[in-house]
């Protein structure tokens, strides 16, 4: 089994889900916080009103959920009392500390867990604190004191716990009077820490290079930036005035720098490279305003000739030739953002002109160059970067999201084809309609999200799913006609989102473990706790176990990441007159399960279907999926080496696999793909790889990823005008920078910017523009909802990964990928 690894995350009383921050306050701060926590009457005017008609239900994605009646098999959670007594463990951390940074450093087991705890207040101009470390090797039931190893040091916890594969961690300390810092770097899981001085005073968390973890980069409060290729025995300054840098693939290093000295000088930014560490280093692009990178594409935005606007090119050969996407420009108010992507294609949000707060969604071809529209007035605030846009993993092709209204309410909305149709939530069965229903029996589920936080509802997670659960969400939501600011439930979907039951009344925490056959929940409360629910039957029926005779102040629930774990620790602390100390209690839910399942267990499962048995049914993006799922009434152990097994079978191709093609929509409540007025008799052409090309098509073209055979294939050509389109817009010099090239004498110069001039005059006229009465005509069409306001530049970034099961994935808890 691989190593497992876990970036921390950070958790203030609210949301996490693997890696958890726990900030303790004194009681009075803490039931602040809370009161904090609850919406303010003049947000309710925002999120409260009608069903747009453009959002009716579509008759495509009528599904009935799998499973039997509630309450059916609710007998089967009888006697577990005293197993779980007997497997339930409390720690005790008697330190003095506000804050609890947990990291899963193992093997591939789960069962190494290290635990930092941090006191730290000001103090003038410096900051008084300690830290204490502690390591478990039995899934947190238990931990050890090994503040030694770090030699009492007052880690930074804001920098966290960094680990890379192979045992490694890192925790970067302060060092009094010092203008460097110290790392502490073990290479056997946290046994033993490595004292290693800096050179430098780092601006952020060290980085591991993906494809070797001996190889760490570091920017420094000075924006250097220095590698290291020894785990941080030897490090080497590679080059200055850096603003953003990230790993590629295949140990290449990607950044942006700017000569003139400062940063905040967006647009006149270059774009470099590295592949070999540092030694050699070539500019790619310039007027760089910023970049990103999802999948296997490199994203910049690019200032034009003008400076007013920015334009997306995308390069699928790590920055060698770009391409111009075919998506509006923005202006210096507006942004773009990747929400998600993977090696087939992007999700592209591009912000309205004015203060909206909503954009339109665009999903690409398999090249990053042509978009089509998915989604308008998609919800995404220019205050926080707030986007509700969820990738659902554990269903191939569904996204959430919400859209804002024209009268601002909120809706919540769902694609199960990557983005080619978005519907309403089915309302959930055994709910009923709000009050902010007009119709009490038309309505419709809605989630709550990033932007339910930003209002700060009170309810303490976003959505939660895994890729190893297949089918299953959990999530708090309301029913009505919009997002209700009154106290959320917990809803759970067994089949990706097509049906959802109310599983919790009100608020909890939430966790998913052994692939989904054991959910756990906890109440959010401001008052002291003592009790934990869990269900064996994907929420249907929950049991309640009490943990503890004395309540604590609950903070959080940590478990293990990837969901095969059965322990989990409920995080908290005890208040008394004199002192607070962190409790962590981890119940071991194994005994629970008294065997391990059979095949008896399992059943077949049709994803995107109601019917199993229909030859027609279950088709998505080209093929159809069954998985062997657990029985609902089976209360067994799935196991950590339980593997999702799926049977893939190739669809003829229908309208369903095609996306609307370039200069095409669809009407409401259609499948048909019509085309945009404004480009009717307009020959559709545009830029490829420095040459111009006209489109002819039907109005379709294939969903990228999508392996539909056969059947319905709309005609759809692209013909070589033979024709060169170039562009000064990116503008590389394709400088190479070495460190000895700085001071080489005056000869050697001369003939390097020689070689150059000829390298610019080949480059030049590889890259592109889509120039004339085309351009003009296509953003004038896409601009059509044009606001007067005006809107802040963001610069809260987002990452997108590419999954190795071809899923596409967003995580919201990064520094990377938001294309300003």
């Amino acid at each position: 089994m691989g190593l497992l690894l876990l970036s921390l995350l950070l958790l203030s009383l609210s949301t996490f889900t693997a890696g958890v921050d726990f900030q303790l306050e004194s009681k009075p701060l803490a039931q602040s916080f809370l009161r904090h926590l609850n919406i303010e009457d003049r947000a309710v005017n925002i999120i409260r009103r009608s069903l747009p008609a453009w959002l009716a239900a579509s008759p495509h994605h009528k599904r009935t959920r799998r499973n039997a009646e509630l309450g059916e098999n609710c007998k089967a959670l009888q006697g577990y009392d005293t197993k779980l007594a007997d497997n339930t463990h409390r720690y005790t951390f008697n330190d003095l500390s506000g804050s609890v940074s947990l990291a899963w450093v193992g093997d591939g087991t789960g069962q190494i867990i290290l635990a930092l705890t941090t006191f730290q207040v000001p103090f003038f101009m410096i900051r008084l604190g300690q830290s204490k470390l502690y390591r478990s090797e039995n899934y947190g039931k238990s931990f050890e004191d090994v503040t030694n190893l770090i030699n009492n040091t007052f880690i930074r916890s804001e920098f966290g716990i960094a680990i890379g594969s192979s045992g490694k961690v890192i925790l970067t300390g302060e060092v009094s009077g010092s203008y460097g810092s110290r790392i502490f770097v073990s290479k056997d899981f946290g046994k033993s820490f490595t004292p290693r001085d800096l050179p430098f005073s780092p601006l952020m968390q060290i980085t591991y290079n993906p494809d070797n973890s001996n190889v760490l980069l570091a920017l420094s409060n000075s924006n250097e930036l220095w590698l290291s290729e020894d785990v941080g025995n030897n490090w080497k300054k590679i080059h200055d005035m850096v603003c953003l840098v990230k790993w590629g693939r295949k140990d290449t290093i990607f950044f942006t720098a700017n000569y003139n000295g400062s940063c905040s000088d967006r647009g006149m930014l270059e774009l470099k490279r590295s592949t070999d560490f540092g030694k050699n280093i070539k500019t790619v692009a310039g007027k760089i305003y910023s970049f990103g990178q999802g999948g296997r594409f490199l994203f910049a935005s690019v200032m034009t000739g003008k400076g007013t606007l920015r334009m997306i090119h995308v390069s699928v050969d790590q920055g060698e030739t770009w391409n111009m996407a075919q998506l509006p420009p923005v202006g210096h108010e507006q942004f773009y953002s990747i929400l998600a992507a993977n090696d087939d294609m992007v999700f592209m949000h591009v912000d309205e002109p004015g203060d909206t707060g909503f954009g339109t969604i665009y999903v690409s071809d398999d090249r990053g160059t042509v978009y089509s529209k998915s989604l308008e007035r998609h919800l995404y605030t220019t205050t926080g970067g707030d986007t509700d846009f969820t990738n659902v993993t554990s269903l191939r092709g569904v996204f959430l999201s919400s859209v804002l209204a024209e009268d601002k309410s909120v809706h919540s909305v769902v694609s199960f084809d990557q983005g080619g149709e978005w519907v309403p939530l089915r309302k959930p069965a055994n709910s009923k309609c709000d009050a902010t229903a007009k119709d009490p029996d038309k309505c419709s589920l809605h989630i709550h999200a990033a932007y339910s936080t930003a209002m700060r509802l009170n309810f303490p997670m976003l959505p939660l799913t895994e890729t190893n659960a297949v089918g299953l969400i959990l999530a708090h939501g309301s029913v009505g006609d919009s997002i209700s600011v009154m106290k959320p439930d917990v809803y759970v979907s067994d089949d990706g989102g097509y049906t959802w039951i109310k599983a919790l009344i009100g608020p909890h925490h939430y966790a998913i473990l052994d692939s989904g056959g054991l959910l756990v929940a906890v109440e959010h409360s401001a008052q002291p706790i003592n009790t934990i629910k869990f269900s064996t039957d994907e929420g249907q029926c929950w049991g309640v176990y009490n943990f503890t005779k004395d309540p604590i102040y609950f903070t959080g629930l940590a478990s293990e990441p990837g969901a095969r774990s059965m322990n989990v620790s409920i995080w908290g602390y005890r208040d008394s007159l004199l002192s607070q100390y962190w409790i962590s209690t981890t119940i071991d839910f194994r005994e629970l399960l008294t065997r391990d399942c059979g095949d008896q267990d399992y059943v077949q499962w049709l994803a995107h279907s109601d019917d199993i048995s229909d030859p027609k049914d279950g088709c998505m993006l080209g093929y159809k999926e069954k998985f062997l799922r657990l029985k609902k009434d089976s209360v067994c152990w799935n196991g950590r080496d339980y593997q999702v097994n799926t049977l893939p079978t190739l669809c003829p191709c229908t309208l369903d696999d095609f996306l609307c093609d370039f200069g095409y929509y669809r009407q409401e409540n259609s499948s048909e793909c019509v085309e945009q007025p404004d480009l009717k008799g307009k020959v559709l052409e545009f830029c490829l790889h420095g040459r111009e090309e006209q489109l002819q098509t039907s109005g379709y073209r294939k969903i990228p990823g999508d392996k539909c055979e056969g059947g319905k294939m709309p005609e759809r050509k692209e013909i070589d005008l033979r024709m060169k389109c170039v562009s000064d817009l990116v503008a590389p010099e394709l400088l190479i920078d070495t460190h000895s090239s700085r001071f080489v004498g005056i000869t050697v110069t001369v003939i390097v910017i020689m070689l150059l001039s000829v390298a610019a005059g080949v480059v030049f006229v590889k890259k592109y523009v889509c120039g004339g009465r085309f351009l003009v005509h296509r953003y004038s069409v896409l601009q059509q909802h044009v606001e007067d306001n005006a809107v802040d530049v963001m610069d809260d970034p987002l990452e997108t990964n590419h999954a190795q099961n071809g899923k596409i994935e967003f995580h919201d808890d990064s520094d990377e990928d938001m294309l300003e």
